[in-house]
């Protein structure tokens, strides 16, 4: 039998089409709805995305209005003027190009071929006007930078100038235009790590708490999209206040932002001496520029304009003393030829301006405004005491805690108990440092204003830790932390302690710019004489720093102390040792001009009698930048010097004195010279912008002799002006080839990318230059294994620009063999090659190297 199928029912004709036409009409209609639904769903996804774009806008916004006031505040003069208002842009020495086996090298100027490179002197350079770059031009070559200078050079101000032009989108040659700073001081940062955080959220938390309630929960966010797509640049400022143990949890930092953000660029600060852990991670170190006299003779010209502008009409500055003319005043600030730092000057034209200047020296500067900030009724020995203290405990940022522990004997008897019960919240509000500063500097405005007349009395409660907070003179930075407001105030109070109550703990600490700072002005208050024998007992070749980090007390110290003519006596025979590198001995040159000591000048005319080339050069460079008139005959004489180098410092040097018998001494080598004299007295020429100007403006229409027009392109290529691109098209159409030729080169230069750029170094294995020499020994360059002996090979026995190129990696192997090979190639005889390996040596010694005695190796 066959098995049953069950039966279906059946189905009436009629119901089963209408089901049928109806389930039709039905999926028709969701089939021609189905692109209006797309639409929907596609306008809602847009409302969507736009919705978070404004709310992405509206944080960024809000941030950029953020970062822009504080960084209007962060500078000495925000009680008085905002950072736009005052600041100068900042500029950084240009370091050599790095040399490219196989590339062109740039045309070196007069000043690229005599003044040596001295970043951790970079005063002979200003005045030498040395080639300069601006901080955006320094990150266009997609490098992370150091800025290098000592405290008061302008660091911060540099930072908070570069944050200010940026998040109000103004142009920056060099850099994207939706790049984006995050500018904080490492007192800000919760540090060290835990592990469980990441790195960002340390940095999102300095700001944070001052955004728009509204914004708070959308900036995290926010800030991690910055970073991810590359738009960060991180300015990490007050690195280089901190010790190296301070230092290495900011190392850690970095080094894990960088893991996590790949992308993100950094600027931070340091010591030019001191790098340790910084170039490491690939960071490149620049100098900051030190203010030649244009540049502080167009601060003081602000200053005067805006003083007079906003200050000298309130009744205060009225009261206190008689107005007196900005010019006579400025006059009487550039009369000084004394070097100063930007913070220097700063202080000094504020107590000039203010009337209540208390002499004509920095320290006199720096006391006025000490003097100035100082809390009514706080004991100048409590000062002194709390800087010493904190120099000791080699503590840059302290807890308010322990501040009234160091200085609980001043305390008044009637509220020495209320300070110690006080909560430690009494010191300074947890906020950010920048803001803290910001109102500080808003309160002290009132009590400088007041020029110590109408001074507000503090709370009688309030101890004196917190009216120091209160007045400006400490900053608060979050978990509850104080730091000095400026590490050179800590270091000037800690010096004047020192003088009272000496101590040698100081000196057995690790390199810190406080212990600098302080041993430096206690040179300036007490007597050095016995640390100074135990330095110049010492020896350290080749950087002969127990000999150069003095030298920079001479300026300040006391002028009758035997020590003095100990140091200047072993630094004119450190000037004088043949054999040494200019970029050293270039050192002692530059300590005795930042000495100025009336000596000097005499020091340096002797040293114009010498035989020796080198030190001609040198003593010329010295007689120029100390402005010796006396020496214009004998600078003169050194133009028919057989060196070149003797003859460009001597031209550089006259116009660096700048009278006009020195002008006119220019002036007849440039009509009447050889070939290379002209171009040195045409290059010379533009560092004169009155004089020297007006001379090669005439010198390019002068038709009866092609050889100075020649010459004087070259110098006109040293002039970043219109006026002076203008001249060189115009000799472009020249009748005389020479003329012309010179003219294009200079201008297709100035086209050209500049080559003092600092680059990211790539690694050896991706060095073209290496890859082709190893080609050549029949060798390759492994990724795995540092090419050590590739490179000493071509140490020994490449190619001047294969041994120039070898030194920029084997600076990162301080290695017994390193050593030797380039000791041996230093003392080799060829100056290009031992000028090269010297700062090799330095920045090895920079980033914490400890660079072995020259004898060690059978040298030196």
């Amino acid at each position: 039998m066959f098995p049953r199928f069950p039966r279906f029912p059946r189905l009436d004709s009629f119901s089963f089409w209408i089901g049928f036409l109806v389930a039709t009409f039905f999926w028709w209609v969701v089939a021609s709805l189905r692109p209006f639904f797309r639409q929907i769903s596609a306008n809602a996804r847009a409302r969507r995305e736009a919705a978070r774009a404004r709310s992405t806008v509206s944080v960024e916004e809000h941030y950029r209005q953020l970062a822009l006031r504080r960084a209007q505040t962060m500078h000495l003069a925000a009680a008085l003027f905002s950072l736009d208002e005052i600041a100068l842009p900042p500029l950084l020495l240009a370091p050599p190009p790095r040399v490219e086996p196989g590339v062109v090298p740039p045309m070196e100027d007069i000043v690229s071929a005599t003044i040596p490179y001295l970043p951790s002197w970079p005063e002979l350079a200003s005045i030498y006007k040395a080639p300069l770059l601006t901080l955006a031009q320094a990150l266009s070559g997609n490098s992370d930078i150091v800025l290098a200078g000592h405290s008061g050079s302008g660091k911060t101000v540099a930072l908070a100038y570069l944050t200010s032009r940026l998040v109000r989108r103004e142009p920056e040659d060099g850099l994207p235009e939706n790049i984006l700073p995050f500018l904080v001081h490492v007192a800000d940062l919760e540090l060290p790590l835990s592990k469980d955080n990441e790195p960002l959220d340390a940095l999102i938390n300095c700001f944070i708490e001052e955004m728009p309630l509204a914004d708070r929960a959308r900036f995290p966010q926010f800030v991690r999209q910055v970073f991810t797509a590359g738009r960060a640049l991180l300015l990490l400022d007050g690195t280089d206040e901190l010790t190296p143990e301070g230092l290495k949890p900011v190392i850690e930092f970095i080094r894990a932002l960088k893991r996590a953000y790949p992308r993100t660029r950094i600027v931070t600060t340091a010591l030019p001496e001191y790098l340790d852990g910084l170039v490491t991670l690939n960071f490149i170190p620049l100098t900051l520029a030190a203010w030649d006299a244009e540049r502080r003779a167009q601060f003081l010209q602000k200053w005067g304009d805006l003083w007079t502008r906003y200050v000298a009409v309130e009744a205060w500055v009225q009261n206190v003393a008689p107005p007196v003319d900005p010019l006579l005043l400025n006059h009487w600030l550039l009369a000084d030829t004394t070097i100063l730092t930007p913070l220097e000057l700063t202080l000094k034209a504020w107590g000039a301006y203010a009337g209540d200047i208390l002499g004509p020296t920095p320290l006199d500067a720096i006391e006025t405004h000490l003097r100035r900030m100082t809390p009514a009724g706080a004991p100048r020995a409590a000062l002194e005491m709390l800087a010493l203290q904190t120099h000791l405990a080699v503590a840059p940022v302290f807890e308010p805690r322990q501040a009234r522990e160091w200085v609980k004997s001043f305390e008044p008897a009637a509220t020495a108990g209320e300070a110690e019960a006080a909560p430690e919240s009494e010191a300074g509000e947890t906020s950010q440092a920048a803001g803290d500063e910001d109102k500080a500097s808003q309160r002290n405005k009132g009590k400088s204003q007041k020029a110590k007349k109408t001074v507000a009395a503090p709370a009688p409660s309030a101890g004196l830790i917190s009216r120091m907070a209160d007045s400006g003179l400490l900053a608060s930075h979050p978990r509850n932390r104080l730091r000095f407001v400026h590490p050179v105030f800590g270091g000037y109070l800690a010096g004047k302690a020192l003088a009272t109550y000496p101590t040698d703990a100081l000196l057995h600490q690790p390199p810190w710019a406080g212990k600098m700072l302080a041993l430096q002005y206690l040179a300036a208050f007490g007597d050095v004489t016995p640390l100074i024998g135990d330095l110049l007992a010492r020896v350290d070749r080749p950087l002969a720093r127990n000999l150069l980090t003095p030298a920079r007390w001479l300026r300040d110290g006391n002028r009758t102390q035997p020590w003095r003519g100990r140091l200047m006596a072993k630094l004119a025979e450190l000037m004088q040792e043949e054999g040494l590198p200019l970029g050293l001995r270039g050192q002692a040159v530059a300590a005795f001009v930042v000495s100025a000591d009336s000596g000097v000048p005499l020091l340096f005319r002797q040293m114009l009698q010498a035989s020796s080339a080198e030190l001609l050069q040198l003593a010329a460079l010295g007689c120029g930048a100390v402005g010796d008139v006396r020496a214009i005959k004998d600078l003169s004489g050194l133009f028919s010097h057989p060196s070149p180098n003797v003859r460009r410092a001597a031209a550089l040097a006259l116009a660096a004195i700048g009278t006009m018998p020195a002008l006119e001494a220019l002036a007849g080598a440039l009509l009447h010279g050889d070939e290379d004299l002209r171009r040195a007295a045409a290059e010379a020429l533009a560092n004169h912008p009155g004089e020297g100007h007006a001379m090669l403006r005439e010198g390019a229409t002068l038709k009866e002799d092609l050889m100075v027009r020649r010459a004087v392109a070259y110098g006109l290529g040293r002039i970043d002006a219109p006026w002076a691109s203008e001249l060189l098209n115009q000799l472009l159409a020249d009748d005389q080839w020479v003329v012309r030729t010179a003219a294009a080169d200079i201008l297709e230069r100035r086209e050209q990318p500049d080559p003092r750029i600092p680059r990211r170094l790539p690694p050896p294995a991706e060095s073209p230059w290496l890859i082709a020499y190893a080609s050549k020994q029949g060798l390759g360059v492994s990724p795995d294994k540092p090419p050590v002996d590739l490179l000493l090979q071509a140490l020994n026995s490449g190619e001047e620009d294969e041994r120039l190129a070898a030194l920029t990696y084997l600076r990162a192997y301080p290695l017994e063999g390193v050593f030797a090979a380039l000791y041996h190639a230093m003392y080799g005889g060829d100056p290009v090659l031992r000028e090269a390996v010297f700062q090799t040596f330095w920045e090895m010694a920079a980033r914490g190297v400890a660079v072995p005695d020259p004898h060690q190796f059978g040298v030196g």
